[in-house]
């Protein structure tokens, strides 16, 4: 388990959400309330179209919620903040800058010095060292990945939104990605909130796994996943786990 503190870092209260369409109304979250402790790492566990990236951009103020509201460290979120990052499944580098140039985008109001400091300790972190002049098109999806895994990490964000980051990739990268992705959260210990519809993924990455009901998206139950890391894949505790995890979505499964 994290060493993360008690003291709430996300707060969520009341959260509900609806949009237009075709000239009617579809409610896509109610009644979110939700604590997120500092240092701690939630994966949004849910169907899809249960409101799992919406709550995301509810919180990282790209969408205004309907009712209720979201702070962070107690102030409240109104929009964007260059202080919480987004990692997407989609990749957002840019295709003719190089790695290097890539992870640099966030550092360019730091210090010469301190900005070659941190551009090559962050690559250097997520395992990316001699392919700093490297282009996007010369890489794979896994490498492209951490590219982007990078550039939010070297900014110091205080949290990190993480939308279904390895669902592009095939299975095996997943595999190292998420291995990749605990390594580097153990080490920086960010606050990071990951959305997934992969209960696998959830049990191998959270500290907690809250899960959402299909939609109007609420919260179904937020179950706790009590095991080190590495997590073993073959315990009773993981079957255990995985089991109710499934039962909640409604999926009859058994391990």
């Amino acid at each position: 388990m994290s060493s993360q503190s008690n003291r709430p870092k996300v707060v969520f209260e009341r959260i509900s959400k609806s949009f237009l369409k075709r000239e009617e109304t579809l409610q896509v979250l109610d009644d979110i309330n939700l604590e997120v402790a500092d240092g701690e790492f939630v994966c949004l566990l849910g169907p899809s179209g249960c409101g799992k990236s919406t709550l995301l951009n509810i919180v990282g103020g790209f969408e205004k919620a309907d009712s209720g509201r979201v702070t962070i460290d107690g102030e409240e979120v109104t929009g964007p903040s260059s202080r919480r990052i987004f990692v997407f499944q989609e990749y957002g580098i840019f295709p003719w800058a190089s790695v290097w140039d890539n992870v640099a985008l966030g550092l360019r109001d730091r210090p010469e010095s301190e900005r070659r400091r941190l551009v090559q300790d962050t690559i250097d972190m997520v395992g990316l060292s001699g392919f700093e002049r490297s282009y996007p098109m010369e890489l794979s999806g896994g490498m492209k990945q951490r590219v982007e895994v990078a550039r939010a990490l070297a900014v110091s964000p205080d949290v990190i939104y993480m939308d279904e980051p390895f669902g592009a990739l095939d299975s095996l990268t997943r595999l190292t990605m998420r291995s990749e992705i605990i390594r580097i959260w153990e080490q920086e210990k960010k606050t990071i909130l990951f959305v997934t519809h992969d209960v696998d993924e959830s049990i191998q990455l959270a500290d907690r796994v809250v899960v959402l009901s299909s939609r109007p998206g609420r919260i179904a139950d937020i179950v706790e996943v009590g095991m080190q890391h590495p997590r073993d894949l073959g315990s009773p505790e993981y079957g255990r786990i995985k089991n109710r995890l499934y039962e909640l979505l409604g999926v009859n499964h058994s391990v």
